[in-house]
């Protein structure tokens, strides 16, 4: 079922999602399931699945660097499938312009429609660690809207090299990422935002944003973009504060504020277990508030762990 289907089936209740990373190779898909257990309580309609760009792997070959790439982390299609499966959830596979063809994304969309996967979650992806700035790959799309566009016109039986009159097309319902402190490399929000708008004007059928941790970021953000005419909905994604090196970390990779009043409640604990909790604490006064402002869904980072968005969960549904 699509997200929106899922928005309407919903009649105005806030419902509960959350992202996962897939396991890397060697690592048994067990270990995904015991963290997906216990969040299965809290009926989420939906879970992300994200992917990563391609890793550079350099092997000695001969005396000389021969190059050989690792697309992704391994089976993300697989995991979703899994998921599906085993949880009768519906999976949304992060798809990005970065690592891929535009034949090789058709190859991915087709496989996803294959698989009975109704959502995607179009993204441009981010920089490789030896670019400056995106490069996009030889063939491939540099932004997001580009790729949502590629996804919308698949949607319509129009395939890369030919317009295929087929009964059963694709209907792909298309999730963006949307950034309340604006992108890193956007030079203004008001820049960010018309960057959205293209994306939704292309085919995207909801946001999904870049974490945050003060709220009037988001409440601004969606303020601005309704009044810019993005009328699709605005998923708020909420990443709990784990450990001390998220006030270095999460500022510098994702170049977003921490408020204030966070920073000294993270100065006062004397163990990772406080700072664990205080951010437990903080990102269930976050979504008590995003509760009140009758956002859509309230969506979690799990990055892996879901103990403390379990202990999130259990205080709001």
């Amino acid at each position: 079922m699509k997200v929106t289907d899922h928005l309407k089936n919903a009649n105005g209740k806030t419902l509960f999602s959350f992202e996962i990373i897939p396991p890397k190779k060697g690592k048994n898909i067990q270990e995904l399931y015991n963290n997906i257990d216990p969040l299965i309580e809290f009926n989420p309609p939906f879970i992300d699945v994200t992917t990563s760009r391609e890793e550079y792997i350099y092997i000695d070959k001969e005396g000389l660097f021969d190059r050989k790439i690792t697309r992704m982390r391994p089976g993300t299609l697989g995991i979703c499938a899994a998921i599906k499966h085993k949880y009768e959830v519906d999976t949304i596979p992060h798809v990005l312009c970065g690592g891929f063809t535009k034949e090789e994304t058709e190859y991915l969309l087709v496989d996803c429609h294959y698989l009975g996967i109704d959502n995607v979650m179009a993204l441009r992806g981010d920089a490789m660690p030896h670019q400056k700035y995106f490069e996009p790959t030889k063939g491939g799309h540099p932004y997001a809207t580009d790729l949502v566009k590629q996804i919308h016109k698949l949607n319509q039986g129009q395939y890369l090299h030919d317009v295929i009159e087929v009964d059963n097309k694709s209907d792909f319902c298309i999730g963006v990422a949307g950034y309340p402190e604006k992108h890193i490399e956007s030079p203004s929000l008001h820049s960010d935002l018309l960057r959205l708008k293209e994306k939704v004007d292309a085919g995207a059928d909801y946001v999904v944003t870049q974490m945050f941790f003060d709220n009037q970021r988001y409440f601004e953000f969606v303020k601005k973009a309704r009044g810019m005419g993005i009328t699709v909905p605005i998923i708020p994604g909420i990443k709990p504060l784990a450990i001390q090196k998220h006030l270095q970390l999460l500022p510098q990779v994702f170049k977003i504020d921490l408020p204030e009043a966070l920073i000294k409640e993270v100065g006062k604990c004397d163990s990772s277990a406080q700072i664990r909790q205080v951010g437990v604490e903080w990102a269930i006064q976050q979504s008590k508030e995003l509760l009140d402002f009758g956002v859509p869904v309230l969506h979690y980072y799990s990055m892996g762990k879901s103990d403390n968005i379990k202990a999130i969960a259990s205080q709001l549904f």
